[in-house]
């Protein structure tokens, strides 16, 4: 197998985990390009579920290098608290199989308490953030006042560094949101406790990435979150703090874009959405509800209910247009068993004009209507499908329409949470 880039084509929740955790047995390194402990991968095997927040999803296949990018933003709690999580049922995360980019920035606490201060200020105008700290540890990143994973190695410009930025963020939780200061001391405690144990794990990740490909092996580059919520490209201001797109797989892990070979795109049967932003195709009925139930909707990290619609190719087709998507894995196909009919937006209507893809205006996305196309649904049960040819023809033949709108053939089609319960065509 070449190298690949794994992203969610949707706004996130698309089951990259499985996916990955699926294809990692082809390939011999697995690493994270981007994104922060604000999204969760589900892995279930063999009964047991997994919920990896910064640990590549490839850690559950035994002698896989799993490497964290310096794209990703690290909160080195979060990552003692997994490692520790993974260890007690048995996974190997030593030192000399993971491993954590020096220039990946850390989330710091000061971080996450503007995080939560900016997000009550908010009030009925709020992004939806979960609160972990990770847009403003990427905001000190690009002020280039971050602290990397580096500074763990010199205690003496870590506190140099933590009491520098504090001055600022103070400022702000005092001055501005009217809370709390977060002290210094705290601070080098809290990383005191971890320093040692990530510092064991720092690592120059691209040139493990150069070693394992001028060794023969090859490697998959995890993208965390959506397409829809790329900082660019993505439904603004209701994004990430990242760019989430494939093209980031190169910077995020620091490889030549020329490496980065074929670009899976993670398509759910349907659509879901955490948390506030534009929803065409949203469904806030008994439809919904019971995609919601059935589908077990809920945030990994937050907890919070998924807002759940219809499948929505205008967005897939953006995704394969922004990111260069050779192929889909399409997942929780079996979701939609029960329904008995199925709907498929193929564009959006904006007054007099029908769109092919999302306009760009801040708002135009909250004014547009999804133009339908239906198809009839299925009653059979798709949990044992081991093949194409054990779907129902009606399954069969929404899968092929997703294909064509999209333009991009389905290679995996997922049929329940289990990493068994899935399928190449």
């Amino acid at each position: 197998m070449s190298n690949l880039v794994v992203v969610g084509a949707q706004w996130g929740d698309e089951g990259k985990g499985k996916i990955v955790d699926l294809l990692s047995q082809e390939v011999s390194a697995v690493v994270r390009f981007q994104g922060g402990n604000n999204a969760g991968h589900t892995v279930s095997v063999g009964g047991r579920t997994y919920i990896l927040q910064l640990i590549p999803s490839g850690i559950l296949h035994p002698g896989k290098m799993c490497l964290i990018g310096n794209g990703v933003v690290v909160d080195p709690v979060v990552l003692c608290r997994e490692m520790d999580m993974l260890a007690g049922r048995g996974t190997d995360v030593g030192p000399a199989r993971l491993k954590l980019s020096r220039k990946a920035h850390l989330i710091m606490p000061y971080h996450k308490a503007l995080d939560q201060a900016r997000e009550e200020s908010r009030a009925g105008g709020r992004i939806g953030t979960t609160g972990q700290g990770i847009g403003p540890c990427y905001e000190d990143k690009t002020a280039r006042v971050g602290i990397r994973a580096c500074d763990l190695e010199d205690p003496a410009l870590l506190r140099e560094k933590a009491a520098h930025a504090l001055k600022e963020k103070n400022a702000l939780l005092v001055g501005l949101y009217g809370k709390a200061p977060v002290s210094l001391d705290s601070v080098m405690e809290d990383l005191e406790a971890v320093a040692g144990r990530v510092a064991l794990h720092l690592a120059d990740v691209s040139a493990e990435l150069a070693a394992c490909e001028d060794a023969g092996g090859s490697i998959m580059f995890e993208g965390a979150q959506g397409v829809h919520l790329d900082v660019d490209h993505g439904t603004y201001p209701f994004v990430t703090s990242s760019s989430t797109v494939a093209g980031n797989a190169a910077a995020g892990a620091g490889v030549a874009p020329s490496r980065l070979g074929r670009i899976v795109g993670i398509v759910k049967a349907y659509v879901t959405r955490v948390g506030s932003g534009p929803f065409p195709t949203e469904l806030p009925d008994a439809t919904g509800k019971f995609l919601g139930r059935r589908g077990a909707e809920f945030g990994s990290v937050t907890g919070r209910p998924r807002r759940c619609g219809w499948q929505d190719l205008v967005l897939v087709r953006e995704a394969v247009r922004l990111c260069g998507i050779t192929e889909i894995a399409l997942t929780k196909l079996d979701v939609l068993s029960g329904l008995d009919e199925l709907k498929i937006c193929t564009a959006y209507r904006s007054q007099d004009r029908t769109l092919p893809f999302p306009p760009q205006a801040e708002k135009a996305l909250e004014q547009v209507s999804p133009v339908y196309e239906s198809l009839p649904g299925w009653t059979e049960n798709l949990e044992g499908a081991d093949a194409w040819e054990d779907l129902p023809r009606a399954a069969r033949d929404y899968v092929l329409r997703l294909e064509e709108l999209a333009g991009v053939p389905v290679t995996i089609v997922s049929v329940g949470p289990d990493r068994r319960q899935t399928f190449f065509r």
